[in-house]
């Protein structure tokens, strides 16, 4: 029987990398119109893959609109294959929501053009995710094609071929971490290995020599995959051709143009039994960990911190709050968050959000960001004001200003609001704004209070009252402008109900005093509430106790700078390089805010560093040298790098929260912030897509790379059976556990002067040069208590939601909860209304991958059914138990 040999036509299409969008861009725009030429006149090319995303059919029709029909007319005939995602996405740097709807958005738009390809695309993905099998199965995908992740790939992806990196062929079962299985598909010789395929006969027999052993040598059957294409790679014209003369010089093999479905068809009829299964995330844990790419997490911070706040305001606020207001309206705003979406993704493919292209493609990103973030402020505020316009705010008294807080967690939720109140305005009809404005300026100010509904007083601070501009946008008149007098509260909210909202009022009178003991005492440099004692010891650092476990962990809050002679895929320390530390100079403490509610403290500290690394690290940057075999260290120069950390604890919190702003003028550095927790453990867990995953804490016994570094969403713990530290983060991804004390070390900056891969792109922007605040927390818990930690910490990337509003009768209770969610290890991803529909979405994952937990989720006068990911409904029964790492998917209609 001859053996086969499928060559698939592709381009692997970066939308922007090495060259900005627009250049990329133009070069899709040729390929594409390459493409429609040779389906309509070469009967012998099968068809094209492009590249598992949608996103470039819009990116062809946006230049060339008149070309709608061809396209239709090479899907419809099966020339273009397309599908199922929207973009090729970052595993690991996008929310779990974010790769759901990537999944759910591409299904749809392959579905209106005609039928997706039904293959889990992640050829260039710097490694994959653990729950990929479970969110395949539920997008209807049982196949999976990925190029990392199993065996090591090395400058410019050069795939090295080692026996003990080896799965025993590149077919394998991918098992999740719920045990869900699909088939895997391991591009062993990379995506290219049948890429410009000679049609002139000795090049052939050359190329075909080779790349027959190199396929043969991992295929588990007689099926033989060969991708014809590469990053970018324009048409091969004479492919067929080529294909031709390989059927005619190797009669013991059948060369067929072919696609995915008619290759993985084949391959499924004859797969052997003897499969080796691979398990969980895969991210090259077993190579030398040189090319495992995981320093992306921290190229480029910024990109991170805007990510995670766009992420955090669409899938945690804006849907949260549009799904309350539509039971008043009976309207969601499905169009405009599909926009809103769908900029966002445009930042997630590998080499956008990992923060690994030039300096011109990031730049576009933030311009992407700041579009899709104002969308969900916008439709936040229309949903909030909709909301507060049906609260019942009646039983608040006669010139109060009333105000309401939502929590749109899926959880309690402690911490603060801060908010700017109206107490009195004059609008600009009534004068001229500078007399307006001093009239209400130079007004006496009465005393100022908050209560709650039933007119006791609540925890609160007045922070300030000012006279401000002011304007309103009513939906049926002109714009209304207005100088105002602003009272800024910041309220202190214990436990307030996941998915709840509670009405307040701003009312004169003397806010009470409900305990005079301020959380900081200045002699002794200590911060303290019920569970965390924090003191500032006498070289800066802290020592924190965790009250619970009566156990202190000393040398908290440590910062270490280092060089950094890589790049941003990579991160190399100079050789002979020494950590410069913060606690090894002085240190100031400014005292900003104290009192029996909240204590926040900042600590000045500055280090002299390195201006930047030696000149001879430019020129091997210009000659391409691969990063370990470059010899430049640091410069002789030394400038100060200033860090303020504000350190904040509240009266009520588990959290010990820290702000550090700096303003970084130095060059090719990594500064980190250490956090030794001293307990005994060989492993630690950390969130991911859909889980909480378990990551042993030494290296595989091939690994070489000194630094072992990791990526992370909310937090990451360490933990033995009594006790464990919890550090979360906001837009802070990458992390390692150090030896030395199972240390918990996080990333907050690093600096690079270029893209590195394949060649020499300078990116000075990747240096990072300006100011930037860090924002992080360290908690502590018991083994009761640990999943309750973590619930913190994706809490402690969403704020509290608040607007204002007027004293008046409404159909909703001042107080309510507009759904109940009761498990110990559900955390909720998404509380969105079904698209195009108005049944509710409520989507969770189980925080453990080991034990099952009860779930019991009710919402008011709706009933629920169990769904999928791409909002199906399930096969899976409605039950109220949520299994080990179990991706909870729930559709409510009335």
């Amino acid at each position: 029987m001859k053996k086969k040999v499928y060559i698939i036509s592709h381009s692997h299409w970066d939308r922007e990398w090495y060259m900005p969008y627009e250049q990329h861009h133009m070069r899709l725009i040729t390929l594409i119109d390459d493409l429609l030429e040779q389906f309509e006149t070469n009967p012998d090319f099968n068809s094209f893959h492009l590249d598992g995303q949608t996103i470039s059919l819009d990116d062809y029709l946006e230049v060339r609109p008149n070309k709608r029909e061809a396209l239709q007319k090479a899907i419809t005939e099966g020339k273009l294959k397309i599908g199922p995602f929207y973009i090729l996405q970052d595993d690991f740097l996008t929310s779990s929501e974010s790769n759901t709807r990537n999944m759910l958005v591409g299904l749809e738009e392959s579905r209106k053009w005609g039928a997706p390809v039904k293959l889990g695309y992640f050829p260039d993905t710097f490694g994959n995710m653990g729950q990929a099998p479970q969110m395949m199965l539920e997008g209807g995908l049982d196949v999976t094609a990925y190029g990392r992740g199993v065996k090591p790939t090395g400058f410019n992806n050069v795939v090295i071929n080692d026996e003990k990196y080896t799965s025993q062929y590149s077919e394998m079962w991918w098992e999740g971490s719920d045990k869900s299985k699909v088939l895997g598909i391991l591009f062993a010789n990379w995506y290219s290995n049948g890429n410009e395929i000679p049609a002139e006969k000795e090049a052939a027999i050359k190329f075909w020599d080779t790349k027959l052993a190199d396929a043969e040598q991992f295929a588990s059957t007689n099926h033989l995959l060969m991708m014809n294409g590469c990053d970018h790679q324009p048409l091969q014209k004479d492919v067929t051709d080529a294909i031709k003369l390989a059927n005619e010089l190797y009669p013991d093999y059948e060369f067929l143009h072919s696609n995915f479905e008619d290759y993985i068809n084949a391959v499924k009829a004859d797969l052997p039994k003897d499969l080796n299964t691979v398990e969980g995330e895969l991210t090259s844990q077993e190579t030398d960990g040189w090319y495992t790419l995981a320093n992306c997490s921290s190229s480029r911070i910024y990109l991170k911190q805007r990510n995670t706040e766009v992420s955090r305001q669409l899938e945690n606020i804006t849907e949260p709050l549009a799904t309350m207001a539509a039971e008043i309206t009976g309207e969601y705003p499905h169009d405009q968050l599909r926009y809103a979406w769908k900029l966002l993704m445009q930042n997630h493919p590998h080499d956008s959000i990992c923060g690994c292209s030039v300096d011109e493609v990031h730049q576009e990103m933030m311009t992407r960001y700041l579009k899709s973030h104002e969308v969900g402020k916008f439709l936040a505020n229309e949903a909030l004001e909709t909301l507060t316009n049906a609260i019942d705010t009646s039983k608040f008294p006669e010139g109060s200003k009333p105000f309401v807080v939502v929590n749109t967690t899926g959880q309690n939720k402690t911490g603060y609001v801060e908010t700017m109140i109206e107490w009195k305005r004059k609008p600009f009809s009534e004068g001229s704004p500078g007399e307006l404005f001093y009239s209400l300026k130079d007004e006496e100010k009465p005393s100022f209070n908050v209560v709650d509904e039933n007119g006791n007083p609540v925890e609160v601070e007045v922070l300030d009252v000012e006279t401000t501009f002011g304007y309103d946008l009513p939906k049926d008149a002109f714009r209304i402008p207005f100088m105002a007098t602003y009272v800024k509260v910041r309220l202190h909210l214990d436990k307030m109900a996941g998915l709840s909202w509670k009405g307040f009022a701003l009312i004169e009178g003397d806010a009470p005093k409900f305990n005079d003991l301020p959380i900081y005492d200045e002699a002794s440099q200590t911060l303290e509430n019920k569970v965390i004692k924090a003191v500032i010891s006498e070289d800066g650092r802290l020592s924190i106790t965790d009250k619970k476990n009566d156990v202190t962990y000393d040398n908290m809050l440590t910062f270490e700078n280092v060089g950094d002679i890589a790049n941003e895929y990579i991160f190399k320390q100079p050789k002979n390089d020494t950590p410069i530390f913060a606690h090894e100079y002085p240190y100031e403490i400014e005292v900003k805010t104290n009192n029996s509610l909240i204590a926040e403290i900042i600590l000045k500290q500055t280090m002299m560093i390195p201006h930047a690394a030696e000149e001879l690290l430019q020129e091997e940057m210009k000659a391409v040298l691969e990063m370990r075999q470059r010899n430049a260290g640091r410069s002789s120069e030394l400038i100060p790098f200033v860090m303020e950390t504000t350190i904040t604890l509240e009266k009520n919190s588990e959290q010990l929260k820290f702000a550090t702003y700096y303003n970084n003028q130095s060059e090719n550095h990594r500064l980190r912030v250490l956090f030794p927790t001293g307990i005994e453990t060989d492993k630690h867990y950390a969130e991911s897509i859909f889980e909480v995953i378990e990551r042993p804490n030494a290296v595989s016994s091939s690994w070489t790379n000194p630094t072992n570094p990791q990526h992370q969403h909310s937090f990451v713990n360490v933990q033995d059976e009594n006790k464990g530290v919890t550090v979360s983060n906001f837009g802070i991804n990458e992390y390692e556990i150090l030896n030395d004390q199972n240390t918990i070390a996080l990333t907050i900056l690093r600096s690079t002067g270029e893209l590195g891969d394949w060649g020499y792109f300078p990116t000075p922007e990747a240096q990072c040069i300006g100011e930037n605040t860090i924002e992080f927390a360290v908690a502590f818990h018991t083994d009761d208590d640990k999943f309750d930690s973590f619930k913190d910490g994706q809490a402690f990337q969403i704020p509290f939601s608040v607007k204002q509003t007027s004293i008046h009768e409404g159909e909703l209770n001042t107080t309510q909860q507009f759904a109940t969610i009761e498990s110990d290890q559900f955390l909720m991803t998404a509380f969105k209304r079904k698209e195009h529909e108005l049944n509710i979405v409520l989507r969770g994952f189980n925080l453990s991958n080991e034990t099952s937990s009860s779930l019991s989720i009710e919402v008011p006068n709706y009933k629920g059914i169990r769904g999928t990911l791409i909002e199906e409904v399930s096969d899976k029964e409605f039950t109220n138990t949520l299994t080990p790492a179990e991706i909870h998917t729930t559709i409510w209609s009335k």
